[in-house]
């Protein structure tokens, strides 16, 4: 079990390279967006789309992903490139029907979306989303071949090209307008503003597409299998609409925000602050993906083992206490972090905590849904997240228009807190599991009493304020490690500690 969990670990690190770097560096370009742009309605604007592209991206992979990891891993499967060939096919269809059909009605769509006078914007959005899904078999594959290091490579050139063109036409180009407006005429318009970001995310898109090549190649001879792809479909639906309305749980705020308020100016601005603030909360979401990619192909091939249902516990307990870290750490140096925005975005900045707290819940309800993953009971995945996205909807619309942005952070800590426990309840009756609840509980007590220690007492000094939280914060790191990580567990120090014991006796024996 210790080399199960040993892997997974390993995993999750190689896997979040990729996902921490992209989006520390895509973080990083927060700053950039919030003092380039006009203003905070231009990153509302930015926010809301990114937000279809999220829901457009679940949709159009429709649980397949999860569908080929579960059948390609089944025992009595003998011919698995059949199974990946089968996905790639279903994919390519599905977003090459998807992306003529946006480009066929492209002018109604983007006036029922608010974007008549830029269509474009809504035409490299279908691409952008259409591509990414086309692209998430290929990486599910190098998933499963254990090509880790390749999938973040490829991740990472896709991030490095994103960022080093949204620099050149946000940064370079304007600059050099200035200096030489005719010369850039012919490709720059120096009011596009927020319409270079997605010409920067459709190139990226692109190049991935081609680099990604290789790997297609195997699956495209393999063609798809009809007979295979019908159990696959009824396997991975109920994980569309599983994944649906989480995603919608985690977007609704941003798709929903514009057609609440008569003033759209007004609605794009607060938006903007929403979504620039949500992305100090980024560090929980990039650890939670990381732990994603890694943990799908584990529960499936720990499934066979005898010891699986206490791997999946420990696992539990040790994302818990990962994940109650990193909050700390966020709202300790959230006096550091607000400076990645201006001073107009720090009227968002009391949704972190209740962003990080809700994206807490997700985790451990990702990791839940192991039970009905293994047990092919997906429908009830879909079940519990539909149950969830009705309850942010709800108290999105109810609340939004009176209330502002601080409504839908607490809409989405309300779902996921709901839907981690009817899976966690219902679970134990259908696969029971035993986690460390009495673990779970004590670390949530301290990490509370931690925070409201950390951030109450009204210090006025930011240095001595920094001081006394990193203190508290190590405070929580040296109990981590005394109860979870005794030194005799430590290889480099164990086997020290063994010599030292050896020679003990050696001497005292003499």
């Amino acid at each position: 079990m210790a080399e199960g969990i040993g892997r997974l670990a390993k995993d999750t690190a190689v896997y979040g390279l990729s996902s921490i770097i992209g989006r520390l560096l895509n973080w990083m370009l927060v700053p950039l967006y919030v003092r380039v742009l006009d203003n905070t309605g231009e990153y509302g604007i930015v926010t809301n789309l990114y937000g279809w592209t999220a829901l457009l991206l679940v949709i159009l992979t429709y649980g397949m992903e999860t569908g080929f990891f579960r059948f390609v891993n089944r025992k009595e499967e003998t011919e698995p490139m059949r199974v990946y060939g089968t996905a790639l096919y279903s994919t390519a269809v599905t977003s090459t029907l998807f992306l003529t059909a946006c480009l066929l009605f492209l002018q109604p769509l983007s006036r029922a979306a608010g974007y008549a006078a830029h269509p474009e914007y809504i035409g490299m959005i279908a691409g952008i989303a259409a591509l990414d899904a086309f692209c998430c078999i290929p990486f599910a594959y190098l998933r499963y071949r254990g090509k880790a290091l390749r999938f973040t490579g490829i991740k990472l050139l896709n991030i490095g090209l994103n960022i080093g063109l949204n620099i050149f036409f946000l940064v370079i180009c304007p600059w050099l307008h200035r200096l030489h407006p005719a010369s850039m005429e012919w490709f720059y318009r120096p009011d596009y503003g927020a319409g270079y970001i997605f010409v920067s995310n459709a190139f990226a898109s692109v190049l991935v597409f081609l680099v990604l090549l290789p790997d297609l190649l195997p699956g495209l001879r393999a063609k798809m299998d009809l007979q295979r792809l019908k159990p696959m479909l009824t396997y991975s639906f109920p994980v569309l609409i599983l994944g649906v309305a989480g995603i919608f749980n985690q977007s609704a705020d941003k798709i929903l925000f514009p057609f609440l308020f008569e003033d759209r100016a007004y609605a794009n601005a607060q938006l903007g602050i929403y979504g620039a603030c949500f992305k100090i909360a980024v560090v929980m979401v990039m650890f939670i993906q990381a732990f994603r990619y890694a943990y799908d192909p584990f529960i499936f091939a720990k499934n066979r083992e005898q010891d699986s249902r206490h791997a999946y516990a420990q696992v539990m307990k040790y994302f818990i206490i990962c994940s109650l870290a990193l909050f700390l750490g966020v709202m300790f140096y959230i006096d550091l972090l607000k400076y990645f925005v201006e001073p107009a975005y720090y009227p968002g900045l009391s949704v972190v905590p209740v962003v990080m707290l809700g994206e807490l819940f997700y985790g451990i309800y990702f990791n839940l849904s192991v039970w009905y993953k293994l047990t092919d009971r997906t429908v009830w995945g879909g079940r519990f997240s539909t149950i969830g996205c009705v309850m942010t909807v709800a108290i999105i619309l109810l609340f939004v228009p009176r209330y502002g942005f601080m409504a839908c952070a607490w809409a989405s800590f309300a779902s996921n807190l709901l839907m981690m426990t009817l899976s966690y309840f219902t679970g134990q009756k259908k696969y029971p599991v035993a986690y460390d609840l009495r673990s779970a509980g004590r670390y949530g007590l301290l990490a509370a009493g931690l925070y409201v220690a950390g951030m109450c007492p009204p210090i006025e000094n930011i240095y001595l304020r920094l001081s006394y939280r990193t203190a508290l914060w190590l405070l929580l790191a040296g109990y981590i490690v005394k109860k979870e990580l005794p030194l005799r567990d430590i290889p480099c120090i164990g086997s020290r500690l063994e010599r030292m014991k050896k020679k003990y006796f050696t001497q005292t024996n003499k």
